[in-house]
């Protein structure tokens, strides 16, 4: 044995800083403990307490109605930040793949081996809940982004992605005259 590796052993094997993390006091559910005078381990919780988005509506949580199909429309008040919030988001977690414009073209697309992301505007006609439920459990390939992206920030992705699929399919004269005198000119 090497004297470096030698040394790191003998001075791991007498370090004691991971036993005690195991062996500290702490409650277990439905077991009863002696730190409380009732003798109950579970605490209710303190008054004014709200469980995790319990403050939200279960159509703004889920994007589902109550007979559990998609909602058709987005439950957010639709907001120039909200939709710059959606399209930073978008270019952090979705446009890797999907592309920026949102078209299923991107250099990770290319490469992929087994099937490509889809054109986010071949879905033109779904509801925004079901873009939601797909942002927040994944399909198919793709994975679940709600551990990586609130409730606000999934919607704002699925106002984005309308908006993306508008500009792609809006024609030159719908454009407003300074943009459309832009484009005519080829510049960005």
């Amino acid at each position: 044995m090497r004297p470096a590796a030698l040394a790191a052993a003998l001075l791991v094997a007498g370090c004691d800083v991971f036993d005690p993390m195991m062996e500290q006091d702490k409650v277990r559910p439905y077991r009863p403990s002696d730190f409380y005078d009732d003798g109950i381990a579970m605490r209710a919780p303190p008054a004014g307490t709200v469980a995790v988005g319990a403050a939200l509506s279960p159509e703004v949580r889920t994007g589902l109605a109550p007979d559990g199909t998609p909602i058709p429309r987005i439950p957010l008040t639709l907001t120039p930040e909200l939709l710059q919030a959606g399209r930073k988001r978008f270019e952090i977690v979705c446009a890797a793949c999907h592309g920026l414009t949102g078209d299923g073209k991107s250099l990770v697309a290319r490469n992929m081996s087994l099937r490509p992301p889809p054109s986010l505007h071949d879905y033109g006609a779904r509801p925004d809940g079901y873009f939601y439920q797909v942002v927040s459990k994944g399909f198919g390939l793709m994975p679940a982004y709600s551990a990586e992206l609130t409730v606000e920030e999934r919607w704002a992705v699925v106002a984005y992605v309308r908006a993306l699929q508008l500009s792609q399919r809006a024609r030159l004269e719908q454009a407003p005259p300074e943009v459309r005198a832009r484009l005519q000119r080829g510049a960005p």
